[in-house]
């Protein structure tokens, strides 16, 4: 695919890269918003229904370290358009599920394309596009990869409120198909070079190690923190990951080559989008929850407050990939971070009357960080590795994504509701009778159950909201940390001469 590069540009076959990214991507968030939906059409309870995402998350968990070598085996083109294939092929057998048990299997189905596709595009992007306009390439892709998460609950409330749920996963069918068809019309019938053995033992180590910190996070708050499933899952999946190290050091052909983290500017990266995807995916689950719970908005509604915001990434994504190339990474990612952290602050302010204008702007401003900030994150990290570790690299990039989406809507939610528990048991002194009660509390109990049951509606919603602020004002702060890792980044254009980055073995 190198020999391209000259003869027909980068631009065409991006295009058609982004397509399968932003496809996958979206589809993570798109589905939220048709949950409360799908559990009414399909008689499902509420815990039940929560295997739709969870289901998919664990598999997406198992399926991304092994993207590798299936690129290595079946090559990465054959392999992107049988992905594109299967994930169109799954969409459909979602949109026809029964009941929910159908659904939850087919939902599974749907990840292992669906995991397999970023993965994929990001590996061949580095192959297709020059290093000197590695930037500007990642600003375009990262329409598919960051955008998608904030265009999937404007598109989502829309078609569930005045389409049908079962669209969210017919729309993908027409899509893969075309994105099928522009593969196998740009890209090369590329043949594998080498048949590297499959490593079994990592693979277990790794998908088990995942999949049970994964099930985790989700079902924490559920099973309860201190249950002996929970922890029974975090002690096994720790030690499975460590597990998992051992083996891959030892191994000729790992799943995800280690010696990337030898690289400074590779294992930064991933630290900085760990720190990134977890602040996009906590306001993108905590923002619509307040706008639905506490304001009483409808999900298209709540989903059309983020349209500014995701307006913004549109725009800039493509010229902080431009700034990269000219500047490097260090300054767009610390600006970045330091307007995300500002933008998280104010957020922390709300409060139940908080008007939707100052939340669109609050919102737009934080994104404008984020613009700014991801796309030199991920450029930097990869484009700092020798050629024969891009794959590797950008597999862990996927994981870490996965990982951090995850943990921020778990951990989160979580720390949202013990917040709330204690918050409602320390104002419940408020309803104190008496001298000392407060004179609010007085003149409600004039007015009998109906005055009580208003001051008692006026302070959950308080202490709601209150919950929701403390989570951005974490996200501000995890932000603040990592702008002292941003400092350490590259100042400057990349190199083009001197061949690629070593790594010792």
């Amino acid at each position: 695919m190198s020999e391209r590069k000259a003869e027909q540009g980068w631009l065409l076959p991006l295009s058609v890269l982004i397509v399968g990214a932003f496809m996958s991507v979206l589809d993570t968030s798109i589905v939220n918003v048709a949950v409360p939906k799908i559990q009414i059409e399909l008689s499902a309870a509420p815990d039940d229904v929560e295997w739709i995402v969870t289901g998919f998350t664990l598999a997406l968990g198992i399926v991304v370290p092994v993207s590798g070598w299936l690129g290595a085996r079946l090559g990465m083109s054959r392999l992107y358009i049988l992905s594109m294939l299967g994930f169109a092929l799954a969409s459909a057998l979602c949109g026809m599920a029964w009941n929910l048990e159908s659904m939850i299997i087919f939902r599974v189905l749907q990840a292992i394309p669906g995991g397999i596709l970023p993965v994929v595009s990001m590996t061949m992007m580095y192959q297709v596009v020059p290093l000197e306009k590695i930037g500007a390439a990642m600003g375009i892709y990262g329409l598919g990869v960051v955008v998608a998460p904030a265009v999937g609950p404007v598109l989502g409330g829309y078609l569930v409120e005045y389409v049908d749920w079962r669209l969210i996963f017919f729309i993908n069918v027409p899509i893969g198909l075309l994105g099928t068809l522009a593969a196998l019309a740009v890209f090369p019938r590329d043949r594998p070079t080498s048949w590297p053995r499959f490593d079994l033992w990592g693979f277990v180590t790794i998908a088990y190690g995942l999949a049970a910190l994964l099930l985790a996070l989700s079902e924490g708050q559920d099973w309860g923190w201190d249950g002996f499933r929970i922890r029974g899952l975090i002690v096994s999946g720790v030690l499975s990951l460590a597990l998992y190290v051992v083996i891959e050091l030892e191994v000729d052909n790992p799943l995800i080559d280690l010696r990337i983290f030898k690289v400074w500017a590779y294992t930064n990266s991933i630290l900085l989008l760990g720190i990134a995807v977890t602040g996009l995916f906590a306001v993108l689950y905590f923002l619509p929850q307040f706008l639905q719970v506490v304001q009483g908005m409808q999900a298209l509604d709540a989903g059309l407050v983020l349209v500014p915001s995701a307006a913004v990434l549109v725009v800039l994504m493509p010229i902080a990939g431009r700034i990269y190339d000219r500047f490097g990474p260090r300054w767009p990612v610390v600006i970045g971070l330091s307007i995300m952290a500002y933008g998280s602050f104010l957020m922390a302010g709300m409060t139940p009357d908080t008007p939707r204008a100052d939340l669109e702007i609050w919102t737009f401003i934080r994104n404008v960080g984020v613009g700014l900030a991801m796309m030199p994150i991920f450029a930097s990290g990869v484009s700092s590795l020798p050629a024969a570790l891009t794959g590797a690299g950008s597999g862990m990039n996927n994981v870490m994504q996965r990982v951090a989406s995850s943990v921020a809507v778990a951990v989160f939610s979580s720390l949202s509701s013990s917040a709330a528990a204690q918050l409602m048991n320390d104002r419940g002194s408020l309803f104190a009778s008496g001298a000392q009660s407060l004179p609010a509390v007085a003149d409600a109990r004039e007015q009998g159950a109906p005055g009580l049951l208003g001051l008692y509606q006026t302070l959950n919603l308080n202490v709601l909201t209150e919950t929701y602020n403390n989570g951005f004002y974490i996200v501000g702060l995890l932000c603040v940390a990592g702008i002292a890792l941003a400092l350490t980044m590259r100042s400057g254009p990349a190199k083009t001469t001197g061949g690629p980055v070593h790594v010792e073995v």
